[in-house]
């Protein structure tokens, strides 16, 4: 029976496997494209973001995801002692740093 469907396609459409592949071919091509342009750059800035969590120190500037900077005064754990003025100390979760520096900070060249 399944010889009966091949002999009835039309001429020049003999061979379904190719025409399958040429169906799923932009599929595929816009799956790159994503992970091209959108997925590998986002690990990537996930894994700085992860790097620049790990070396916080004492002493560094940083901005909370709150928006809040402030000066790293303990690092203990998982958790960091922020100052955010004079004698004004909050603790902050490492997951919750957006960033490193911010107003006031030293700028590094």
């Amino acid at each position: 029976m399944i010889d009966l469907a091949y002999a009835m396609a039309p001429p020049g459409e003999g061979g379904g496997d190719m025409n399958t592949i040429m169906s799923l071919l932009p599929i595929f091509l816009i799956f790159g494209i994503f992970y091209l342009f959108l997925i590998r750059p986002q690990q990537k800035k996930a894994k700085e973001h992860k790097q620049m969590l790990e070396n916080i120190k004492k002493g560094d500037s940083v901005m909370t995801q709150g928006g809040i900077f402030g000066k790293v005064t303990a690092v203990d754990g998982n958790v960091l002692t922020v100052e955010i003025a004079d004698k004004i100390r909050v603790r902050v979760s490492r997951g919750h740093i957006a960033g490193l520096g911010g107003p006031g900070a030293e700028q590094n060249p």
